[in-house]
């Protein structure tokens, strides 16, 4: 059978067909492979062959049917290894992928299973209530890592482009729109993965650099008409320490407490955003955040706005209070202070009417300085060759796009097997990039063979899941998706730690 792309029902604990157009088994899951006698070695049998003659049409004309008429399920009948007729609920959902469309077929039975010399059971209706949960969260895993693809090439031609574009150019803000459109939707499928998990674990916070998400936040105002009376100045300190936050959140969490300042200016004025290192030595209080002996990241974020009412003041961060009347929810403030606290930190709020506000953000952070990512575009240059690996090819084009552009030689293979042999091949390459998920060999088999074979070659992990990195690997780890930026820094970074 097909075995030249993921499956994300594979392992499913119930039977499941994928069936081509041709109406061929292209997978199976492993509990169907059982029930139905289906090798993974063997040609792709016809869907004809498990087709009860019980059924109201054949296999052929109930898809073409089905795809006429979609329904999420029908009752129908299939022949077991063991000659016995079986009755199902399937789910059906049909898609595309590399040219070809494809029939998922999830078989729930109507009664339990004891139909082969394995004596395969399935439990009673609660435990086929477990297996259609399973079932929609195996869907959502796999919904949630194509979408994470698709919004890697989106995100990385787009930041490629707005950092190649002058800051002036008519299409700019178009472009800013696009790429905080993907941010946002990234954010949708990260949610989703980590619904479909069922560990549910926290999304992993990477150490890295406020300032580059500051400044991105600050860029993207500067070009939004509606802030158009505001001037912006931006101060960073350019010795940060380094804080691990999850930049998604963090970056919304600034652009609203921005866009409440935009908000607070009624004619011509100024916004400023600053960040600062704060070490403590004893216990301190700003406001009504409590901070601990250690060392944080400060990000102050002042508007000379109308300011704050000193009544009103104290209720800045209950759930559904506004001021501002009309369809405002009163949930901005509250959702930035449950990010915040989420890491471990604090928002103090400080103003006075007609003189305006200060909102700080205080994140827990470590003495040792990050690399400051606000820089000029040739420090992201290099002339290294890099060998990408991914079984998605927009993903592999997108990859050799950039890094192209930013002078290194860049090689590229669509799996593990061709990987090894551009290795053994080529007589000098600097770095490997590899996705985790792959079929066949998957990116973590790929990575342990390059560690035997070639022990001090670089190499750069990227996964749409939402892998946890320990703290040894999370510096050599690319969550998906990710930004032109964010490959170009993470590349330079790896290298750097290996002397590359």
């Amino acid at each position: 059978m097909n075995r030249e792309f993921v499956f994300a029902l594979e392992n499913a604990g119930w039977p499941v067909l994928l069936v081509d157009s041709s109406f061929h088994i292209a997978r199976a899951s492993a509990t169907a492979s059982r029930l139905f006698c289906l090798a993974a070695d063997e040609d792709e049998p016809l869907l004809s062959a498990l087709w009860s003659p019980q059924n109201p049409a054949t296999a052929d004309k109930f898809l073409d049917a089905w795809e006429r008429a979609p329904a999420p399920s029908a009752r129908l009948k299939f022949r077991t290894r063991g000659g016995e007729t079986v009755a199902f609920t399937v789910s059906i959902c049909a898609f595309f992928k590399e040219g070809g469309k494809y029939f998922v077929l999830q078989l729930l039975p109507d009664a339990p299973l004891a139909a082969t010399e394995e004596k395969t059971t399935v439990g009673d209706a609660t435990q086929a209530q477990k297996q259609k949960l399973e079932c929609a969260l195996q869907l959502a895993r796999s919904v949630s890592l194509d979408f994470n693809n698709a919004l890697t090439s989106i995100l990385g031609h787009t930041s490629l482009v707005l950092g190649k574009m002058e800051t002036d150019h008519p299409w700019r803000h178009s472009l800013l729109e696009v790429e905080k459109a993907a941010g946002w939707a990234a954010e949708i499928a990260n949610d989703l993965g980590a619904f479909s998990r069922q560990e549910k674990e926290t999304r992993t916070q990477a150490a890295g650099n406020l300032n580059a998400v500051l400044q991105r936040t600050a860029d993207f105002f500067r070009q939004n008409p509606g802030a158009s009376h505001a001037d912006f100045q931006v101060l960073l300190e350019r010795k940060l320490f380094t804080a691990k936050f999850d930049e998604a959140k963090m970056q919304q969490a600034f652009a609203k407490i921005v866009e409440n300042a935009v908000q607070a200016i009624e004619g011509p004025g100024r916004i400023t955003i600053q960040t600062r290192n704060v070490e403590l030595a004893e216990k301190s209080q700003d406001r009504n955040v409590p901070l601990a002996p250690g060392a944080y990241v400060c990000t102050e974020i002042i508007d000379t706005g109308r300011g704050i009412a000193p009544e009103v003041l104290p209720r800045v961060f209950e759930p559904f209070f506004t001021t501002k009347g009309g369809a405002h929810r009163g949930l901005g403030l509250a959702w930035v202070y449950g990010v915040v606290t989420n890491h471990g930190g604090g928002v103090a709020v400080s103003s006075q009417p007609g003189s305006g506000t200060s909102v700080r953000v205080y994140l827990p952070a470590e003495t040792r300085v990050v690399r400051d990512h606000v820089t000029e575009l040739i420090d992201l240059r290099g002339s290294q060759t890099v060998l990408m690996v991914d079984d998605e090819d927009l993903l592999l084009t997108m990859g050799q796009t950039i890094l192209s552009a930013y002078g290194y030689h860049v090689l590229t293979a669509n799996s593990g097997q061709k990987a090894l042999e551009l290795l053994a091949r080529e007589p000098k390459i600097d770095l490997v990039i590899t996705d985790l998920v792959m079929p066949s060999m998957s990116g973590r088999e790929l990575v342990e063979r390059i560690r035997q074979e070639w022990p001090f070659l670089p190499i750069l992990c990227t996964s749409g899941y939402g892998w946890q990195a320990t703290s040894d690997e999370e510096s050599a780890y690319l969550p998906k998706p990710f930004t032109s930026q964010e490959l170009l820094l993470k590349v330079k970074d790896v290298l750097a730690l290996q002397g590359g």
